[in-house]
This record gives structure tokens, C-alpha cells and sequence, in this order.
């Protein structure tokens, strides 16, 4: 039975937690920090670490989280290539503004989570298990979500270009606010909600996935 619209829960997401003062702080590999700014250049090694209560600004090739834990963090206006965030357990993080070339939340554990006016060309959350997720006027060259769970999600005022949702398991999640060119995969939007408009761009695909002829 198809769940009503009216039954749809939105993403519960708050602001990082920051004290009024932070302490500056230069990324390491494993690092345990806490209250810190962190200023990013060249390259930065986060892997591993603990970042609680922290700032991350700043441009960088590569920032790599793999593996880290990062509890009210607020990225601001980042400039990084690839952000590597592989196996990283995020809870209450914002990344605002900014530009990122590869955004890699592969296998992550998310609990809220607020992409806010980022430009992203490729973001995957492969695998990823994330709970309560706003995406709000970004742009995304490609959205990967391949065997990623996804409870209440939403995206407003934002667009990409390819969504891919293969093995993806939805529940509330609200892609009204997406406008997508290409829906790679509509055989695992079991659990979204659209637009009558983007079910209306999306009927031939349905109907091949169906095994449906459609000819004028």
C-alpha cells in the first residue's frame, strides 16, 4: 500500500552545538579535538580523529576523514577537491557554501546532517546508513545513493543532474525539492515522495521498467 503524503515525517536536523569561543587547531591524522578552528591547507589528514565541537575552514586538495568521528561540526565555505569521508560517523554536522569536488560519505553512519548552498560535483553515500538529512539550495553535478539507507531525508531548492538510487532503501524521504534531469535507477524510489510533475517526466521509465510498450 502506497504511504500517504500526509504521513510523511521531515528531517529533524538542528544546528551544531559551538561554544563561543574556539581554540585554534592544525588537522592530524587521529587527533582527538575539541572547541577548535581549524584552518585547511594543501592537504589535510583527519582520519581517525575525534573532532567534537569544531570549525573547519579553509581551502584544501584533499581533506580525508576516513574512519572519523565528528560530533557539532560546521564546515564553512570549504574549498576542497575530495573530501573523504569513508566509515565516518557524523552526527549534527553542517557544511555551508563553499565548493567541493568529490564529497565521499561511503558507508557512513549520519545522524543529522545540513548541506546548505554547496556546490558538490560528485556525492556519494554508497552504502551510508543516514537518518534525518537536509539538502537545501545546493547544486550536485551527480548524486550517488547505491545500497544506502535513507530515513528522513529532503531536498529543497536544489538540482542535480543524474540521481542514482540503485539498491537504495527509502523511507520519508522527500525529493519534491530535487529537480533531477536523469533518474538513473526508478525501480528503488520505493519509500520517496514526488511531484505529480516529476512522476509525470518519469512515466516512460516507469512504464519500460514495467515492460510497457508506450507508442503514439
Amino acid at each position: 500500500m502506497a504511504r500517504r503524503s500526509e504521513d510523511l515525517r521531515p528531517p529533524l536536523v538542528s544546528a551544531p552545538d559551538l561554544p563561543p569561543h574556539l581554540e585554534s587547531a592544525a588537522p592530524k591524522r587521529g587527533a582527538d579535538l575539541q572547541a577548535s578552528r581549524i584552518e585547511l591547507t594543501g592537504d589535510a589528514d583527519l582520519s581517525h580523529s575525534t573532532l567534537d565541537q569544531c570549525v573547519l575552514t579553509g581551502s584544501a586538495g584533499a581533506l580525508e576523514l576516513r574512519g572519523a568521528t565528528l560530533m557539532d561540526v560546521d564546515l564553512q565555505n570549504v574549498q576542497v577537491t575530495t573530501l573523504a569521508a569513508r566509515e565516518a560517523n557524523l552526527r549534527r554536522v553542517r557544511i555551508t557554501g563553499g565548493r567541493i569536488g568529490t564529497l565521499d560519505l561511503t558507508d557512513a553512519r549520519i545522524h543529522e546532517l545540513e548541506l546548505q548552498g554547496v556546490r558538490i560535483d560528485y556525492l556519494t553515500l554508497a552504502g551510508a546508513k543516514a537518518v534525518d538529512v537536509l539538502v537545501e539550495h545546493c547544486q550536485i553535478t551527480t548524486l550517488d545513493l547505491p545500497g544506502s539507507t535513507l530515513t528522513r531525508m529532503a531536498f529543497e531548492g536544489t538540482r542535480c543532474d543524474a540521481l542514482g538510487t540503485r539498491g537504495m532503501r527509502a523511507e520519508h524521504v522527500d525529493l519534491r525539492g530535487l529537480d533531477a534531469l536523469a533518474f538513473l535507477d526508478v525501480s528503488s524510489l520505493r519509500g520517496t515522495t514526488l511531484t505529480m510533475a516529476q512522476v509525470e517526466q518519469l512515466a516512460p521509465v516507469f512504464a519500460a521498467s514495467a515492460g510497457i510498450s508506450v507508442r503514439d
